[in-house]
């Protein structure tokens, strides 16, 4: 089975990383560095960010 495609852009990903200040460890680590709590808030803040553009209509 082949690695599966990411859904987020690498560029949104740093700025979520950045956003939520663990972006340091990205860079130094990569990101099989960060924490499951990390990636998690890194998912929850994306999902948040595509509602409020829902709501906002700019899909």
């Amino acid at each position: 089975m082949g690695r599966r495609r990411g859904v987020m852009s690498d560029r949104f990903k740093e700025e979520l990383a950045k956003e939520l200040g663990f972006y340091d460890t990205v860079q130094k680590d990569g990101w099989g560095g960060i924490t499951a709590r990390d990636a998690g808030n890194m998912v929850k803040r994306a999902v948040q960010m595509a509602e409020e553009s829902l709501k906002k209509g700019k899909v």
